[in-house]
């Protein structure tokens, strides 16, 4: 049986129908009638193979306005604890740190990690991998430099990476955000999409895009809003 927000929103969104960026905004913000303030989430069909090596799309995009929750970061470093807890970590350490990921603690969001403890986090792959929590240095968590990292994760810096559909998912903001802080969030990150295109795909890059809110109904938005975002 559907509930009466599923029957509201279905009058609203024709789900076939594409829709500009900005209307695609409108109608989010006229679905949304929970009581907490829900994440907005943008996920993107890629006309990719994610099994092979070179289609997979991965990247970061600093996000203008943030993304509207509270990152907590776990920093593990032997040498700059100093540097780590004055750029905002919320755990720093090294072998207590190791030793509380071993034993199942995985209490953050972020793991950052400067370049000579990671044979260490190596051992714990079986842990921090499932759970997209291992440091990698092309999403700029393995590095010497490990303040500014910090800072950048604390200011809005997300990473994204396609799944085994195809399918790149970002949260971009919350529902509280005003319609051109989210647009400014999304249309960064579209054109972080377009940039990281592999020279291998064939065919049609932007398959599909939909813009949603935690309780509300996917909006299709019109592919060439992804594709020309790299001019804006």
């Amino acid at each position: 049986m559907k509930s009466k927000r599923r029957k509201g929103n279905e009058k609203l969104v024709d789900r076939v129908a594409e829709v500009s960026l900005e209307e695609g905004l409108e109608l989010l913000k006229k679905c949304t009638t929970a009581k907490f303030n829900e994440t907005v989430e943008v996920a993107i069909r890629l006309g990719v193979d994610p099994k092979k090596a070179d289609q997979v799309v991965r990247g970061t995009v600093a996000l203008p306005h943030g993304t509207g929750k509270t990152v907590r970061v776990c920093a593990v470093t032997k040498t700059k604890n100093s540097e780590a807890e004055e750029a905002g970590a919320d755990f720093v350490g090294h072998e207590e740190i190791l030793e509380k990921i071993k034993g199942g603690w995985t209490d953050f969001d972020v793991l950052v990690a400067t370049p000579e403890v990671m044979p260490d986090l190596g051992k714990l792959g079986k842990i921090l991998g499932p759970r997209g929590l291992m440091p990698n240095p092309k999403a700029g968590t393995v590095t010497p430099n490990i303040g500014p990292a910090i800072k950048e994760i604390k200011a809005g810096k997300v990473e994204f990476r396609v799944d085994k559909y195809g399918i790149v998912h970002l949260g971009v903001g919350r529902t509280s955000f005003s319609n051109e802080q989210l647009k400014e969030n999304i249309l960064e990150f579209f054109r972080n999409i377009v940039r990281l295109k592999p020279a291998t795909a064939k065919g049609t890059y932007v398959k599909s895009c939909f813009i949603t809110s935690t309780m509300g109904p996917g909006i299709r938005l019109a592919r060439s809003t992804v594709e020309s975002a790299r001019t804006t």
